[in-house]
């Protein structure tokens, strides 16, 4: 429980009616889960507008609401706050209701079309076997000092946000490192936590259904900067010609890290294969387990955040050696038999597909097969669907479109979409299998001794999503078995 006067703290409040001397027992955006005792915040969402639900929320038990808007007449025993954006002030109550625990820690988010999930996981993987407690918060699962917390989004909403660094500070945390999404920072999630420092991986095409343009994509990461206090640091990838936007306003110290120019963090690859690379990281080698350019600019994001959080060297470039992987991102399984070597990566969007393809190229011999499993989500971005497409024709020797979690859509149409990509003179390579279990099976049996495939898309989901049901599916899983049977 905690006053509302405490919790209005630092809102800004353009309308009071009623008292704010009352006890709070929760802050609710969702009328299905408010209590007797809550206080209701209704938030104009992308799909709902909270302000319908008001008077249901007070039926079950809110005894305040907070607003932009009020049609129905006011009732007498509950206290009524008008703000200009109710989001924001959703975040800064959130964090006063769970007493500022981003005041407490060290919180570092990290935001980019791709690399997040990787960066944001293996620095918490980094501090963790440094000795620190750490929490996690990203699409795989949320972490707090070792215990698991599954997550539902890759970034959880405002209240989720500051109950999770709550219980991170009361289980002693000392770090916290998150992804943040477009869209959370778009809708005023992060608003209210104070970082210590943000880093910007890369950006590419991704999430125009719901930015519309590319340049509020761009606005969206950019204000993740925007938003830093002076004492804070930001650290950007100077590669990225978005790189210096996301500096252009920010008042925390900036720095930048490199492979091919300069930057305040440099390294270069000495070797690279399969079963990883060689670096010349700051002056010293550094062997680590992750393969290709993008794993490369990752680990020089997460040592760069090390040092600004005040680090030792060596013991960071001896922890950075001994990093696996995050799930599903470049998972690599090769059968016992044929020595077919089967990849399983996140790649979702055109630029990440061409850097996993690209990384391949790279490391192989030239005399293997290179097969592509690959499809998109449905209710996503659907411009980016022929141009994946076409990034997998170009870089790969055959192609098998399937569903992805085609969602609410019709995945004959999605993957239709996709086919307009394909230059004419590639569609002879093309296949195109529905049942993404048949397609795996498929890219298998295509398969000759020593060739390799790559399984994009989903890479460390569990499920498959079909017309609003998510049905157990784990590409990693089903590829193992796949090899299983054909070394029997």
């Amino acid at each position: 429980m905690k006053k509302l006067s405490d919790i209005l703290y630092k809102v800004n409040l353009l309308e009071l009616s009623g008292t704010t001397d009352i006890a709070i027992s929760d802050i609710c955006f969702d009328s299905r889960k408010v209590k007797a005792g809550c206080l209701f915040v209704a938030v104009s969402g992308t799909v709902t507008d909270g302000h319908q639900f008001i008077n249901t929320a007070i039926e079950l038990g809110a005894v305040a609401i907070v607003f932009e808007n009020l049609s129905e007449l006011k009732k007498t025993d509950v206290t009524y706050i008008k703000v200009g954006d109710s989001a924001l002030a959703l975040a800064i109550m959130a964090e006063n209701f769970y007493d500022n625990p981003s005041e407490k820690i060290k919180v570092v988010a990290v935001t980019g079309t791709n690399g997040k999930t990787t960066v944001a996981t293996l620095l918490y993987n980094l501090f963790s076997s440094l000795g620190y407690k750490c929490g996690l918060l990203s699409t795989i699962e949320n972490r707090i000092a070792g215990e698991v917390i599954v997550a539902s989004h890759t970034t959880p909403d405002a209240i989720q946000l500051s109950e999770l660094m709550h219980r991170m500070w009361k289980s002693g945390c000392s770090h916290c490192f998150m992804e943040a999404s477009s869209h959370a920072i778009h809708q005023q999630r992060l608003a209210a936590i104070r970082l210590a420092g943000a880093v910007f991986t890369n950006l590419s095409h991704d999430h125009l259904d719901y930015h519309k343009t590319f340049k509020e994509y761009i606005n969206a990461k950019k204000k993740l900067f925007d938003q830093l206090p002076a004492d804070a640091f930001a650290l950007v990838n100077a590669d990225d010609k978005r790189g210096a936007v996301m500096l252009q306003n920010t008042r925390a110290s900036k720095h930048t890290y490199s492979i091919t120019g300069m930057g305040d963090f440099r390294l270069r690859i000495a070797e690279t294969s399969f079963q990883g690379m060689l670096l010349i990281l700051d002056g010293e080698e550094l062997y680590t387990m992750l393969v290709g350019n993008f794993n490369a600019y990752n680990l020089l994001a997460i040592y760069g955040t090390a040092m600004l959080l005040g680090e030792q060297k060596l013991q960071v470039l001896t922890a950075l050696s001994k990093l696996k992987p995050a799930e599903g991102r470049f998972d690599y399984v090769i059968s016992m038999q044929q020595k077919i070597m089967g990849i399983v990566d996140y790649a979702h969007t055109p630029d990440a597909l061409e850097k996993v393809l690209l990384t391949i190229r790279k490391v192989r011999t030239g005399n293997e097969q290179l097969i592509t499993v690959v499809g998109c989500g449905g209710d996503r971005d659907i411009t980016k669907r022929p141009l994946m497409a076409k990034a997998a024709s170009e870089l790969s020797d055959r192609i098998i479109l399937t569903s992805d979690n085609p969602r609410s859509e019709d995945p004959h149409a999605i993957l239709e979409q996709m086919r307009q990509g394909i230059p004419p003179l590639k569609a002879g390579k093309v296949l195109t299998i529905h049942d993404r279990k048949e397609a795996i099976r498929t890219a298998v049996s295509l398969a000759e001794k020593g060739d390799i495939i790559l399984i994009a898309g989903k890479g460390h989901e569990k499920y498959q999503e079909i017309k609003g049901v998510k049905y157990p599916f784990d590409d990693k899983e089903v590829l193992l078995d796949v090899f299983k049977q054909m070394d029997k």
